[in-house]
């Protein structure tokens, strides 16, 4: 008898969400199966291991936060389309109950465990791709603006002191969970790069 067929996508959101609420240890299959209605033996047989399952789960997340980072990035001045771009980042951070942070920089932090523990090369590398493409498409506006006479400085060295930024806005909201003061750092970072007046 040849096992239910289940919801790929369906798993991969439910496996996901548990990943960025617990971490990758602290996820197990067979809460993931629990949360999917699906077997445990079906999850090993999809996906072979917790980490080609998160390797999966990481991939779509990826996906659809570039295309809505692409989306904020692509309307308005150049201050307003960073503003969207940093809103968005903060928005992420902040989502669900409680917040869960980001889930590129829990996944880095996993990185390097006690063999069998944690994530591999592969997490690092797919890490590394997400926020490579982050900065590409900061780099585009940037150098859009630059184009309309909204910035006048280097847009790659931008995009990486802005991608920058966003790295330790994750591990301040993990710390203090401020909203209102990583929107304020934002705001100024946004400053720094294109002058008060800017954009």
């Amino acid at each position: 008898m040849r096992p239910r067929e289940f919801d790929h996508d369906e798993v991969l959101r439910v496996a996901f969400d548990q990943f960025w609420r617990k971490g990758v240890r602290g996820t197990s299959l067979s809460d993931i199966a629990r949360d999917a209605a699906v077997q445990r033996g079906s999850l090993y047989n999809a996906f072979g291991s917790k980490e080609a399952l998160f390797l999966q789960a990481y991939e779509r997340y990826a996906g659809d936060y570039l295309a809505a980072l692409q989306k904020a990035l692509g309307v308005g001045s150049l201050r307003k389309r960073l503003t969207a771009f940093f809103d968005l980042t903060i928005t992420n951070f902040r989502s669900g109950t409680p917040p869960r942070g980001c889930p590129t920089t829990r996944g880095l932090m996993e990185l390097g465990a006690a063999e069998g523990e944690g994530l591999d090369e592969n997490a690092r590398q797919a890490f590394a791709s997400l926020i490579s493409r982050i900065i590409a498409l900061v780099q585009d506006a940037l150098a859009a603006g630059a184009a309309r006479g909204e910035f006048d400085g280097n847009p790659a060295a931008a995009a990486l002191h802005i991608v920058t930024m966003t790295r330790g806005l994750a591990v301040l909201e993990r710390a203090f969970g401020d909203e209102p003061q990583l929107r304020k750092i934002a705001a100024h970072t946004i400053d720094l790069v294109l002058g008060r007046k800017g954009g």
